[in-house]
């Protein structure tokens, strides 16, 4: 299994350190010119100032990586990106960016999810291993099985173990085994919105501040945080599909409520989607479920 060390901006280190509430972080990246691509779902990401505070302070299990505007970041991620307001945060990311600051502008960030993070006490700080080069500029990855990633690894077990969701049967035998994250509400959102290509699952829309993540099953009644749970819906379509106007079979046909005609003498644009397919993700794994398609239809569609 592998890590990568990724060098941390202080601000954003020191504020996060205080939320140990947070399930999930964003790690971005100011230029958002290419998507970080060094690590598997359920790897190590850990954090490590800069010079000369040469030390790894946490972590936390990769999800995903993706580029997106700064707007949509702030939201999805709120203060889980290292900044109190989208003011404070577009000020610190402008900080590193080689671009003239333009306040107007909806620029491009690298976004590297994290969940389940973990933030060490200084005196439970981790020092860099002994091949690292002061000359790096956005960090590296290391083979947690070989040295010194194997060395790296028992450290951070002994910093904080129980940070690192370990499995037990695994950990006796010092074998670096994570388990894959659990999702946030944000990673949610940006996953799903990736999965479906940033285009709505019914109409193809691509305009990204007018789609939403919606859940098939709500989480607050066990639905969960996973894409197989998820549909890129228009933002006017998500409030009718979570009200039981329109849903979608288990074999991916929208169907459109009787209900909207009935209660608003309107719909017209709604109906012309009766009837029609649902566009799934390219990737298998992401297609919605066909049991909380069904629980859609049985216990929220209106029919």
């Amino acid at each position: 299994m592998n890590a990568f060390v990724g060098i941390t901006d202080w601000d954003w280190f020191d504020l996060l350190r205080t939320r140990p509430e947070l399930e999930e972080v964003n790690f971005w990246q100011p230029s958002g010119s290419r998507q970080f691509r060094a690590l598997n779902p359920g790897e190590l990401f850990l954090f490590k100032l800069h010079s000369p505070r040469n030390y790894i302070v946490g972590g936390g299990l990769f999800a995903h990586s993706s580029l997106l505007p700064i707007s949509l970041a702030w939201e999805a991620f709120g203060m889980a990106n290292g900044a109190a307001d989208l003011v404070q945060m577009r000020s610190r990311v402008e900080r590193y960016r080689r671009q003239g600051q333009d306040h107007s502008t909806d620029y491009i960030i690298g976004c590297i999810l994290l969940e389940q993070p973990f933030f060490l006490r200084e005196d439970q700080w981790v020092g860099v291993p002994h091949d690292w080069s002061p000359n790096i500029v956005q960090g590296r990855g290391y083979d947690l099985t070989v040295e010194p990633g194997l060395t790296l690894w028992a450290r951070l077990q002994t910093a904080r173990g129980a940070a690192l969701e370990v499995r037990e049967e695994e950990a006796r035998y010092g074998r670096p085994i994570l388990s894959l994250p659990r999702l946030g509400q944000g990673s949610f959102r940006v996953i799903v919105t990736d999965a479906y290509e940033r285009r709505c699952a019914l109409t193809n829309e691509r305009t990204l501040p007018a789609l939403d993540a919606a859940h098939i099953k709500p989480y607050s009644d066990s639905g969960g945080h996973r894409v197989e749970n998820g549909l890129l819906l228009r933002r006017d379509l998500h409030a009718l599909f979570d009200r039981g106007y329109v849903t979608v079979t288990p074999d991916l046909v929208v169907e459109v409520s009787r209900r909207i005609r009935e209660e608003f003498e309107n719909g017209r644009d709604y109906y012309r989607l009766h009837g029609e397919p649902v566009r799934p993700p390219g990737n298998p794994v992401h297609r919605p479920s066909a049991e909380y398609l069904r629980w859609h239809n049985e216990c929220v569609f209106r029919g």
